[in-house]
Parts: structure tokens; sequence; C-alpha cells
């Protein structure tokens, strides 16, 4: 599942060819991935202009003139290819998902189910073979109350992401620490990879009770997921299988990966000589090394 720097990886690939633009046409090749399409989804977006793109969590947002709002989690497999005239296809965050040589034209491939043609030629194919992911239209009012966004927590990144924040929501949960960090409530946006990185930097054990962690050590929690997030965003996201940013150059940060997917190596950190042990929570795959990751 893309996570929150790979999803800013794709909206910031798309953004450059969408923003300002007008949706010529769009194709809707089925009823639903997910879940189903709006009512009239195409004919509601055709000659709209798409304003801005931005991000909430681990979804993208494009604002669209007329007051709505298009909603897109991209789940598992969904990718979108840039394809402008006379030039290569762009690939702002592909995941799980091999194109092979020969593929169809844009557009023409087995699992593209939605193509927006934009005035001046430029193509979008969102494509999605395992169909987890979904689209859905909103009005720009109705935002803050829609079932996908109204109970994500504050953005780690953002103003209103803290020590203080974090206490708060971590107040009396017995939950270990790596749980109450993927509850999307908790913080917003935050996936395995990142939070069992940021946990071994922080030197906190991930099965550590939530509520037990003191107010120095979640201090030093929030300014450690706010570093390892944007260092991920600056290398273009973590390329384990096929994922790729926007110029189709693969993401690099799963070179700077100092625990995640290293069982049994020697620890990373100096002098600590310890090894990453592998663990599942909540029907995941946590990695950290129990020598250093006490508190």
């Amino acid at each position: 599942m893309p996570e929150l720097p790979e999803v800013e990886t794709v909206r910031r690939g798309l953004a450059p060819v969408l923003e300002g633009k007008r949706i010529a046409r769009v194709s809707q090749r089925r009823a639903n991935l997910r879940y189903p399409f709006p009512a009239n989804f195409a004919e509601r977006l055709t000659g709209r202009r798409i304003l801005s793109l931005t991000r909430r969590a681990k979804y993208i947002l494009m604002h669209i003139e007329g007051g709505e709002v298009l909603i897109v989690h991209l789940g598992m497999s969904g990718r979108f290819t840039i394809h402008v005239p006379l030039k290569a296809p762009k690939k702002p965050g592909v995941f799980h998902y091999d194109v092979p040589e020969g593929a169809p034209a844009a557009g023409e491939g087995k699992h593209d189910h939605m193509i927006f043609d934009m005035e001046g030629g430029t193509r979008i194919v969102y494509c999605d073979h395992r169909r987890f992911g979904f689209m859905d239209l909103v009005g720009e009012g109705l935002l803050e109350d829609n079932k996908h966004l109204a109970k994500l927590g504050p953005e780690p990144l953002g103003n209103e992401f803290s020590a203080a924040t974090l206490a708060e929501n971590f107040k009396g949960r017995k939950t270990p620490v790596k749980s109450a960090l993927l509850d999307q409530a908790t913080v917003a946006g935050l996936g395995n990879i990142y939070v069992c990185e940021a946990l071994f930097r922080s030197g906190i054990s991930p099965e550590r009770a939530a509520a037990d962690i003191s107010r120095e050590r979640l201090e030093r929690l929030t300014r450690v997921i706010r570093d390892v997030l944007s260092e991920a965003i600056e290398a273009g996201g973590s390329t384990l299988r096929d994922y790729a940013q926007a110029d189709g150059e693969l993401g690099y940060f799963q070179h700077r990966f100092q625990v995640y997917d290293r069982e049994g190596e020697v620890c990373s950190k100096p002098k600590c000589g310890g090894r990453v042990k592998r663990i599942a929570q909540s029907g995941r795959s946590t990695f950290y090394c129990p020598k250093c990751q006490r508190a």
C-alpha cells in the first residue's frame, strides 16, 4: 500500500499537467472500482477545469471549478500514467503492476479503467488491476464531513501535529505504540514502513503501550516522524517493487532504511550490536532492534 510519501510524490507528478487545465473528455470503462463511481461521474467532470491538487493523508484531492472535489485513493495497485503528445509516458506512481514490453496503447489496457483527456492533448490514464482504489466526487463544503476524511487525525507534516496532540491521542491507550501510530485517527497518512523507521530512530519499542511513553520521548518521536517523511518525499518515496516517481526515476528511500525489511541483520546504530527482529502486529510485519529499542 503506498504511504504518505509515495502519494505525495504522485500528487507532485500530476500537478504540473493537471492544475489549471480543462478536462476535455472522461472515458469511464466500468461502473465501479472498490466502490461504485458517483452518479453521472464522467458528465460532472467533462468541461471542468482542475484548479489545484492537494493531499489529505493517503488521498489525492483534485479541486474542480464549480465547487466539487475529486477524491482519489490508489489502494494497492492504482497508478496514473501521463501521456503527453510526442513525449514518452510518465508514471507518477507505479505500485505492484508491471507494464510489459509491447503494452497496449494509452488507455487501451485491460485494467485501464478511467481516462482523462485534457485540453492540449495530454491523456491521463488510471489503471488498477486489483481495483482496491476508488474515486469519489463531493462538494467542497462537504469535504471535511466526507466519510473517507472525517475521522482522520492531524497531518504529520502540518502545524497541528505535535507531542501535545500525540499525548492527548495516546492518553489511556494500552495499545502498542506501533499500532496506535497506524491508526489514521491518531495521525493521518502514516504507514507501516515509516512507523517502523521512526520508532527505530527514536529508540522506542514498538511493543510499548502508547500511554506509557514520556512527553520527552514524544517530543523526539514527532520530530523524527517529520524528518523521516521529509527524507522519503525528497527521495521520491520507497521502491519495493516497481514504484516510480513522475519523471520515471525510481524512489530511493529504501536505500536509507535503517530497520525496515532488515530482519536478522546487525543493528545499524553504532555500538549497539543487536540484530533486527521481525514480529507481527495488527496483521503487519514490524521490524525493530530489541536491544536498543527498549524504552
